[in-house]
């Protein structure tokens, strides 16, 4: 691992993802959250304040990176229930089969590289009528602004830690098994538009 990846791109994703813009999006899906919660790409924990401490008994965070999860170590110090995390990627889930009754994904699908085998890992730990809740960015319904996203997507990914700027998100989530309950697509305001075509749901199995 380099510096940039080391030191640099750790500070830029939780400076970015600190924004009103996102935070505002954290607001609307993370209260949804019930039961033992599996938070895929938990980061710099900027999830925990928005929890229902009346509905979550416990959080188990992943993520791959040691420097977001010191950060959010540090803030989940702050909340009044138990938060474990792990240092792992997705496609490697270390929990039991049916083992959590909800699954939160923010801003986390566009990142994971392996996204096959995260969302086969998602769904052997998911229980029978659990709940995947999302909030993702992704692919734009616009063709103007889809060109954009895949002529800037390489560099894209390189400067900011594999993110893809058109991802597919509700087909992706489709294709791994999933059933869409509730989707909501739109552009986030004051967020350009090649990176702020905001996917918002519920899915199952």
């Amino acid at each position: 691992m380099g510096f940039y990846a080391k030191y640099v791109l750790p500070k830029i994703i939780d400076c970015g993802c600190r924004q009103t813009v996102m935070q505002k999006q954290r607001q609307l899906v993370v209260p949804l959250a019930k039961g033992c919660v599996l938070e895929v790409g938990i980061g710099s924990g900027l999830n925990l304040p928005f929890y229902d401490p009346a509905k979550v008994q416990r959080v188990i965070g992943v993520d791959p990176c040691a420097e977001l999860l010191s950060k959010a170590r540090q803030r989940a110090d702050a909340v009044p229930f138990p938060v474990e995390l792990l240092q792992r990627g997705a496609a490697g889930i270390p929990l039991a089969d049916d083992s959590v009754d909800t699954v939160l994904l923010t801003f986390t699908l566009c990142t994971i590289p392996a996204i096959d085998a995260a969302l086969t890992q998602i769904r052997r730990v998911l229980k029978p009528g659990g709940e995947v809740i999302f909030c993702e960015h992704g692919k734009a319904p616009d063709s103007a602004v889809q060109r954009w996203q895949n002529r800037l997507n390489p560099l894209w990914k390189r400067c900011f830690g594999g993110c893809h700027l058109n991802r597919d998100v509700p087909e992706l989530l489709r294709a791994g098994g999933f059933v869409l309950q509730r989707l909501e697509a739109d552009y986030l305001q004051n967020v350009p538009r090649i990176a702020g075509y905001r996917y918002l749901g519920i899915a199952r199995i």
